[in-house]
C-alpha cells in the first residue's frame, strides 16, 4: 500500500509547486499588446469550496469563476478530505514540518501515537466556521482570515518573496563590490542572471508584514507541539469540508481480523481520526494521507465503500447547542464591531481603496484577503491594512501613496481579484476616455506649511510634473512673493483642482519633502461612495416653508 502514500506525496508536490509558481507569477510584466491578468493565476482561490459557499452568503451573489469549487465539494462527498491531504498547499507545508521526529522524548514511541490519537480540541474549527458563517449572513466576509490558501498566498507573497529578494539583493550585491576581481565578475554576472529571470527592479515592501510573518510562523512551529494542529483545530476549510466528508461514500476500513494490534496505524496519522480497529474513527477528521495503509504491516486497512457505518464516528464531535451559540456569537460580532468607531473605516480618510473597489459595504462581502492585487501592482502602492479599514476589514488592501502610487494605465489588481471586490476594469473605463466618467479613487491636498514654494519661498514643481491626468489635476499659477529680506522672488505655486484629480497618490509619491509629504491623498471624492465627497460639492438642500 506504501504505492498510495507515494502518489499522495507526488499530489502535494506538484500542487504546492504549482501554487508558489503561480504567486509568483502574479506580478507585473510589460507587455505593450497585452495588459490582462491570465486566469490560472487564480486556479486555487477558485477552488476554494470556502470562497464560493462564504462569498454567496454574504455577497448574495455566485461568482462565475468561484462555480469550479463545485468540483471540490462534490469530490468531498465521494472520497472525504482528499483536498487537505492531497492538494492544499498549506495543509502540505504543515504535513512536511509535521513529519520530522522530533527531539523530545514525550514525542516518541508511546507518546507520538497518544497525540495522534482523536482530541476535542478538533471541534474549534466547527465553531470557528459557525461564527464565520454568521458573520457572513450580516455581509462580513472574514473566511479570509483563516483561509488556509489565503494565509499562504499573503505569507508567501508579502513575507518570503520579499524577504528572499532583498537577500538576493544583498548577498549578490556585496560579491559585486568585493575589492577582489573574480568575486567582484561572478556577483556582477550572478546579479544580472537573476535580475533578467526573477528579480524585481524594486524591492517589494508591504504593511503589517511582523504580523503576518508571526502568524506563518506560529501556524508552522504548532506543528512541532500538536501534529498538523492548524488543520486539525482551526482551519474552516477543513471544517467545512469535514462536515460534508461525514457523509462521504468512500473511506478508510478496517479488517479487525487481520489486526494484531501493534498500533503502527496511529503512529504518523496527520488527521487524529483513530484508524484503529478499537477507536471509533472519524470520517470528518480524516485527512486522506493513507499513512495507516502504508504503515500497517498485515494490510489490515484498506479504501473502499463504506459497508457497516455503525463501526465510524460519522458525525464531527461539535455539540449542536456549541454550535447554535458560535453562530449566534458570529451575528452579534458583526453589529458589535460596526457600533464602534475603530469598526468604522470613515474614521480612516487614508483608508484608498484600489480602482475599481466596490463600495464598502460590497466590498467586504468579497474581498478574501488573497493578496493578488497587493502582489500585482506593479508599484508596490497596494498594501494590508491592519485597523486602517476596522476590525471587519483586517488583511484587505489598500493604498499607501508614499510608497508606490496608482499607475496611470495600469488595472491589473481588478483583473487579479478572484471574487469582484475589486472589479475588473478596462483601462479606458479607468480612465474615462470610453466616454464615461473616469474613476476616482481619492483626491489630492496640499499642505501649504510645508510645501516648498508656498511656505519656503523654493522654486518646485514636482508634483506638476507627475500629475498624470489630462489635463492635469494640479495646476501651478504665478506668483510674486516678497522674501523675509525684503526681495521679490517670482514662483509657481501649486493648486490642486479637485473635479480633475483622480487620487493616483503620483503627486504625493514624488513630493521632495521628508518625513510627512507637503501634498497627500486621502479617499474623499472617490466614485464607489457618492456620499464620501467635500462638503462644497455636495447639493445644497432648499429649505420647505
Amino acid at each position: 500500500m506504501r504505492k498510495y502514500r507515494i502518489a499522495r506525496i507526488i499530489s502535494q508536490i506538484i500542487f504546492f509547486v504549482l501554487f508558489f509558481y503561480l504567486v509568483f507569477a502574479t506580478q507585473y510584466n510589460y507587455d505593450p499588446d497585452k495588459e490582462a491578468v491570465s486566469g490560472w493565476l487564480k486556479l486555487f482561490f477558485d477552488l476554494n469550496p470556502l470562497n464560493l459557499f462564504g462569498t454567496s452568503l454574504a455577497a448574495g451573489v455566485l461568482y462565475s469563476t468561484l462555480a469550479i469549487g463545485f468540483i471540490i465539494l462534490i469530490l468531498t462527498i465521494f472520497f472525504g478530505r482528499f483536498f487537505c491531504g492531497w492538494i492544499c498547499p498549506l495543509g502540505s507545508v504543515n504535513h512536511f514540518f509535521s513529519s520530522f521526529k522530533s527531539e523530545r522524548r514525550e514525542h516518541r514511541a508511546k507518546a507520538l501515537m497518544q497525540s495522534n490519537i482523536y482530541k476535542p480540541y478538533q471541534s474549534l474549527k466547527y465553531y470557528l466556521l459557525a461564527i464565520l458563517i454568521g458573520m457572513a449572513i450580516w455581509g462580513s466576509l472574514q473566511t479570509g482570515v483563516f483561509d488556509p490558501i489565503s494565509i499562504l498566498g499573503r505569507s508567501i507573497a508579502m513575507v518570503i518573496l520579499p524577504a528572499a529578494t532583498w537577500f538576493v539583493k544583498a548577498f549578490l550585491g556585496w560579491l559585486w563590490l568585493s575589492d577582489i576581481p573574480i568575486i567582484s565578475t561572478v556577483g556582477e554576472k550572478l546579479y544580472q542572471i537573476s535580475a533578467f529571470l526573477f528579480l524585481p527592479a524594486k524591492q517589494p515592501q508591504f504593511n503589517g508584514v511582523f504580523w503576518l510573518a508571526l502568524i506563518f510562523m506560529i501556524i508552522v512551529i504548532a506543528n512541532r507541539i500538536y501534529t498538523r494542529f492548524w488543520c486539525r483545530a482551526l482551519c474552516p476549510v477543513g471544517g467545512f469540508l469535514g462536515f460534508l466528508a461525514s457523509f462521504s461514500i468512500f473511506g478508510l476500513k478496517n479488517n479487525e481480523e487481520a489486526c494484531d494490534d501493534c498500533n503502527k496505524c496511529l503512529m504518523y496519522c496527520q488527521g487524529g481520526d483513530n484508524p484503529h480497529k478499537e477507536l471509533p474513527h472519524h470520517r470528518s477528521e480524516c485527512h486522506m494521507c493513507l499513512n495507516c495503509l502504508a504503515d500497517c504491516p498485515r494490510d489490515a486497512i484498506s479504501f473502499g465503500f463504506f459497508e457497516d457505518k455503525t463501526k465510524y464516528q460519522a458525525k464531527p464531535r461539535a455539540t449542536r447547542r456549541k454550535v447554535i451559540f458560535a453562530g449566534l456569537a458570529g451575528l452579534l460580532a458583526v453589529p458589535t464591531l460596526r457600533s464602534g468607531m475603530s469598526g468604522s473605516y470613515k474614521t480612516s480618510p487614508r483608508l484608498i481603496r484600489p480602482p475599481g473597489s466596490e463600495n464598502e459595504e460590497e466590498f467586504l462581502s468579497r474581498c478574501i484577503r488573497c493578496g493578488q492585487c497587493m502582489k500585482i501592482c506593479p508599484t508596490n502602492a497596494i498594501h494590508p491594512t491592519m485597523l486602517e479599514a476596522g476590525w471587519e476589514g483586517i488583511f484587505t488592501p489598500y493604498l499607501v501613496p508614499v510608497i508606490g502610487y496608482c499607475e496611470y494605465n495600469c488595472v491589473l489588481c481588478g483583473q487579479s481579484c478572484p471574487t469582484g471586490a475589486i472589479d475588473a476594469l478596462t483601462v479606458e473605463r479607468k480612465n474615462g476616455t470610453a466616454g464615461d466618467k473616469p474613476i476616482h479613487i481619492g483626491t489630492a491636498f496640499i499642505n501649504r506649511s510645508k510645501c516648498l514654494p508656498w511656505a519656503f519661498d523654493t522654486q518646485c514643481i514636482v508634483c506638476e510634473e507627475w500629475c498624470p491626468t489630462s489635463p492635469k489635476a494640479i495646476e501651478l499659477k504665478t506668483e510674486d512673493v516678497i522674501k523675509e529680506d525684503g526681495t521679490t522672488v517670482t514662483l509657481r505655486q501649486p493648486y490642486v483642482n479637485p473635479q480633475q484629480c483622480n487620487g493616483c497618490g503620483a503627486c504625493e509619491f514624488a513630493c521632495p519633502v521628508e518625513g510627512e509629504k507637503a501634498i497627500y491623498t486621502n479617499s474623499v471624492g472617490e466614485s464607489r461612495n457618492p456620499n464620501n465627497e467635500m462638503i462644497s460639492r455636495r447639493p445644497k438642500k432648499v429649505k420647505v416653508s
